[in-house]
């Protein structure tokens, strides 16, 4: 995938370098940030499923149930507890993004934040070639916006940008876009490029990404319970970082410690 930065409206400002078809005149793309060689895309749903499915295929189990508690014994863990009974464990992982932060009920975890941000889907097909965009936007109102346009490989294009601080609610189903957030999305898309603004839109979403205190994230020991570890509060780049995350995490759980990555500034010791 090729990727470009720019603003728009496109008067004044850097001269204009670069140009592509599909991207509206009141664009102007002034650099380009990677190529083909340099940069790849994933898509996080597909990404997500192949990961499960490869490790079901290494004997791991998915279960559904709502987590109620964490039972220790002798300062350990010793099982989680859920809706559906308890299940024995010597060790847990808290990965739950944003809701992590409701496991500080069992365990003494950091804050974790949830930032709250809209995306819309379109139908593109091939309309639109392996081509981003990384755009700073002014809309009408003149409030400034980074909208980020992904088009996917299996015929989507994927936009996301204005965000929010908007509570989180308990119920993840209950994620709602805040009053004119998908709107305005649509407005920029219509004005980023005429092929977004004639194609179907088949989703309009929002979603919270997990961020702390100090904008790095929270991996390792939850520190005073053996057995129990965090992975969450990596911001954006949640599914980019996730299989260091997770490599590292079953080092340190299975060998004791952490080959892969160097944790130290992660560790949830770090906030005192």
């Amino acid at each position: 995938m090729t990727t470009y930065a720019g603003y728009g409206p496109a008067a004044g400002g850097p001269a204009r370098r670069h140009r592509l078809p599909w991207v509206s005149d009141a664009i102007a793309l002034s650099d380009r940030l990677g190529t083909t060689a340099t940069t790849a895309q994933v898509d996080p749903g597909r990404f997500t499923s192949a990961m499960m499915r490869a490790a079901a295929a290494h004997g791991a189990e998915l279960r559904r149930a709502a987590l109620t508690g964490i039972a220790r014994r002798d300062g350990a863990v010793a099982a989680v507890e859920t809706d559906e009974g308890a299940i024995a464990t010597d060790a847990v992982v808290i990965a739950m993004g944003p809701w992590s932060r409701l496991a500080a009920e069992w365990l003494p975890l950091p804050p974790v934040y949830g930032l709250k941000g809209h995306s819309l889907v379109f139908e593109t097909g091939s309309r639109l070639p392996a081509e981003a965009l990384f755009i700073e936007y002014e809309e009408a109102s003149g409030t400034r916006s980074s909208p980020e346009v992904f088009p996917r490989a299996d015929g989507t294009t994927y936009v996301c940008a204005i965000s929010s601080e908007s509570p989180v609610p308990l119920d993840p189903a209950a994620v709602r876009p805040d009053p004119g957030a998908i709107e305005r999305l649509e407005a920029i898309c219509g004005a980023l490029s005429p092929v977004l603004a004639e194609s179907p839109i088949l989703a309009r979403q929002a979603c919270y990404r997990p961020v702390t205190a100090h904008g790095l994230p929270l991996i390792g020991p939850v520190p005073g319970v053996a057995g129990a570890f965090v992975a969450t509060g990596h911001s954006i780049w949640g599914i980019l970082n996730a299989p260091a995350t997770g490599e590292a995490l079953a080092e340190l759980i299975v060998e004791g410690a952490a080959r892969t990555v160097d944790l130290s500034a992660f560790a949830p010791g770090r906030f005192g």
